[in-house]
């Protein structure tokens, strides 16, 4: 592919790809496609004022390093980088409200890794914003917003979509990238596998009297875990989980009243705290669907797999699931393949399968072990704790892990081009 005539011919073959989902995923997964020359187009349920509100959504996400490397691969990285907060070390405790946290705890730091911070925090509204300014510049993407998707036909050679305003589009293949509710996997035929955990979290951004040096807090407890995760300046987004009864009944709270509950559980070590921005509340579940893909159609982040946020990892998931699938329809393009026939998406589905049912085990498991109050897990679970961070090994694991650089990583993961 470093014959210059060769690239040029190929950029030349336009194939048309149909997302359906203007949250995260389906722009970034567009901007990925566009780059090698393909022509996409994004069909999003929302109005772009809607999407680019300030107050559209409280959400901080943990952008691990190898999301990172995604972002800057398709050109956003440079646009939110002055609205990030370099996550230098991560914390992680047991306790209970009010006690402050067990002596047994896990510490990672990014200086025992080479690559640098293990990831970085964004705020939603400027990842989101970045996404819809770029689609917007960029040739080859079609960004259809307030639509939705009402029918979905597949035939041998394509898939076509019909949308609300009656207007139908044609491409070789769909990419689910709507959500848990994804209508594009219940048009396909694909079933899902989940339950509620009777949590919800309480969202919202923190301002403090003191500096978090960056540091990122982990802190569980029995009714959830409160995340304490650090932005630009002395600010820091929380992810508090409670059951759904007691959440409803804080933030039914006015500020103060609400702080009232939260400084028990967030401590002192950052000094004085008020809440800053709007608060937000979402409930947590596990949603698995049961196939990635299906007769011209592919899912991708939480169309595919919506899991708790104990780890912060969801985002990065379906990053992986995005860099995973451009790369294979790119290779099979270039190939001279249909990038939406069944042997094409069954290499998207088995690199991505595995890795994605882990982290759904992997995170119901977590919050099962830590979100009670069991005198004997417990001790099982501080006893764990502190033997992984007694083992540099096992640590420095732990901390590549956050980082996204285990695996079979993505060429876009990795740094390098499309």
């Amino acid at each position: 592919m470093d014959n210059p005539t060769l690239t040029a011919i190929l950029r030349g073959m336009s194939t048309d790809i149909l997302i359906v989902g203007g949250g995260l995923s389906g722009p970034i997964l567009a901007l990925a496609l566009a780059q090698t020359g393909q022509r996409v187009t994004v069909i999003d349920a929302l109005e772009k004022e809607t999407r680019t509100a300030a107050d559209f959504d409280g959400r901080s996400y943990a952008v691990a390093l190898t999301s990172q490397r995604l972002l800057d691969g398709i050109g956003i990285w440079e646009t939110i980088a002055d609205h990030s907060q370099p996550i230098l070390e991560i914390k992680v405790s047991d306790g209970r409200a009010g006690e402050g946290p067990s002596p047994f705890f896990m510490h990672f730091d990014h200086a025992e890794i080479e690559e640098g911070p293990m990831g970085h925090m964004v705020q939603d509204r400027h990842l989101r914003r970045a996404l819809i300014e770029a689609m917007e510049k960029t040739e080859g993407i079609t960004h259809l917003a307030g639509e939705t998707v009402t029918d979905q036909a597949v035939t041998p050679g394509g898939v076509t979509l019909t949308l609300s305003s009656g207007k139908t589009l044609t491409g070789s293949l769909v990419v689910g990238a709507d959500g848990r509710s994804s209508g594009t996997a219940v048009r396909s035929g694909i079933k899902r596998t989940g339950w509620e955990y009777g949590q919800t979290a309480l969202v919202c951004a923190i301002a403090h009297e003191k500096p978090h040096h960056g540091i990122a807090h982990q802190f569980f407890m029995p009714a959830g875990p409160l995340a304490i995760l650090p932005l630009p300046g002395n600010v820091s987004s929380i992810v508090w989980s409670e059951r759904a009864e007691t959440a409803a009944a804080f933030n039914a709270m006015p500020d103060a009243e609400y702080l009232t509950m939260l400084r028990p559980r967030f401590g002192d070590f950052l000094g004085e705290i008020s809440v800053t921005g709007k608060r937000f509340t979402y409930p947590l579940s596990l949603s698995l669907a049961s196939r990635l893909v299906a007769p011209r159609t592919a899912l991708v982040g939480d169309a595919a797999h919506g899991v708790h946020p104990i780890a912060g990892q969801g985002l990065n998931a379906g990053m992986r699931d995005i860099a995973a699938l451009a790369e294979v329809i790119t290779d099979a393009i270039r190939r001279g393949e249909d990038a939406g026939s069944e042997a094409v998406l069954a290499r998207y589905e088995e690199w991505r399968r595995f890795d994605n049912t882990a982290l759904a085990l992997a995170t119901d498991s977590f919050n099962r072990l830590f979100s009670n109050d069991n005198a004997l897990l417990r001790g099982l679970r501080d006893l764990g704790m502190g033997v992984v961070n007694k083992m540099p090994g096992l640590r420095r694991g732990f901390i590549r892990e956050a980082a996204g650089l285990t695996g079979n990583l993505p060429r876009l993961m990795r740094g390098a081009p499309l």
